[in-house]
C-alpha cells in the first residue's frame, strides 16, 4: 500500500505536470490569436483573386495554359499539411486518417507525397511513400517565400507532365473547438466557384483590363495556385494552435482532478494511521492500568 510519502511525491509530479500544461496552454493561445489574425485575412484576398480570374476565364472563349491541361488521373501528388509538434490532441492523427482515406480512394493509381510539417514526414516515411518534396518547422510561422516555393514545385511538375493532379490534404480553421478536414484539388485548375455563390448570387462585375485577357491569365493561374497553398497553411497553422490549446486546457483540468484524487486517497491513508496509532496508545495504556 502506497505510503504518505509516495502519496505526497505523486502530487508534487502531478502539479509540476500541471504547471507546464498551463504554460504551454497560454503559450498556444497567444500564438492562436495571430495566427488566426493572419487566416482570417487572407481569406477576401483569395476570393478576390478567385473572382478576378473566373471573369478573365469567362472572357476568353477556349482559355488554354500548361495549368489548364487535364489528362487521366494515374499519377498524383498529394501535399499533406500537418503539425510540426505533437501535444495537440488528435489534431495529427485526423489528418494523417483523412491522408490515407484520400489514398486508398486513389487505389491503382501512382501517389507521390509532399508533406509539410514534421508529424505528417515521419508518418508518411513511415509508410514508405514517395516524396517530392517536404517542409518541416515552416507552419509555426508561415512565409510567402515557402508557398511559392511549394506552389513553384507542384506547377513545374505539373507542366512537365510528371504528375497528372495535385491535391491538399489540410485542416481548415473554423473556431477553437471546430476544424474542418479538407481535401482539395489544386491542379488542373478547373471551374473556379466563389465564396459568395454558396449564400447568395454573386454581384457581376464588368472589369476593364488594360492587358490582354491571355496575358492576364497567364499571371492569374500561378498565383492562384500559390495562392491556394499559402491560405491552407495558414488555415492549418491557427488549427493546430487550436487544437494545442484545447488539449493543454483538458490536460490541466484532468491535472487537477488527479491532484483532488490523490489528496482524498493520501487523507484517508493519514487518517487511518492516525487513528491506528490512537487505537495502539489506549491499548497499551490500558493494559498498564
Amino acid at each position: 500500500m502506497p505510503t504518505l510519502l509516495d502519496f505526497r511525491r505523486r502530487i508534487r509530479s502531478v502539479k509540476n505536470s500541471q504547471q507546464i500544461t498551463r504554460a504551454m496552454k497560454f503559450v498556444a493561445a497567444a500564438r492562436l490569436r495571430k495566427a488566426q489574425e493572419a487566416a482570417l485575412a487572407a481569406r477576401p484576398y483569395a476570393q478576390e483573386l478567385a473572382r478576378v480570374l473566373r471573369s478573365t476565364m469567362e472572357r476568353i472563349e477556349s482559355p488554354e495554359h500548361p495549368l489548364l491541361a487535364k489528362r487521366p488521373e494515374e499519377r498524383i501528388l498529394v501535399i499533406v499539411m500537418s503539425g510540426e509538434r505533437g501535444l495537440a490532441g488528435a489534431f495529427n492523427t485526423n489528418i494523417l486518417r483523412k491522408a490515407y482515406e484520400f489514398i486508398r480512394s486513389k487505389q491503382g493509381k501512382k501517389i507521390v507525397t509532399i508533406p509539410v510539417g514534421k508529424k505528417g514526414r515521419d508518418a508518411l516515411r513511415r509508410a514508405n511513400f514517395e516524396f517530392a518534396g517536404e517542409y518541416i518547422n515552416v507552419l509555426a510561422r508561415v512565409e510567402l517565400g515557402v508557398a511559392r516555393e511549394i506552389a513553384s514545385l507542384v506547377s513545374q511538375l505539373y507542366i512537365k507532365d510528371e504528375i497528372d493532379a495535385v491535391y491538399m490534404v489540410f485542416s481548415e480553421f473554423k473556431n477553437v473547438a471546430v476544424a474542418n478536414l479538407v481535401v482539395q484539388k489544386i491542379l488542373p485548375i478547373e471551374k473556379i466557384e466563389g465564396e459568395s455563390s454558396k449564400k447568395e448570387p454573386e454581384a457581376q462585375v464588368d472589369y476593364i483590363y488594360e492587358q490582354p485577357e491571355e496575358q492576364i491569365l497567364a499571371h492569374l493561374l500561378p498565383r492562384y495556385v500559390e495562392t491556394q497553398i499559402l491560405r491552407a497553411m495558414l488555415e492549418s497553422s491557427a488549427a493546430e494552435y487550436a487544437a494545442r490549446m484545447t488539449a493543454m486546457e483538458a490536460a490541466t483540468k484532468n491535472a487537477g482532478e488527479v491532484i483532488e484524487a490523490l489528496t482524498l486517497h493520501m487523507n484517508k491513508v493519514r487518517q487511518a494511521a492516525i487513528t491506528k496509532e490512537i487505537i495502539e496508545i489506549v491499548s497499551g495504556a490500558s493494559s498498564t492500568a
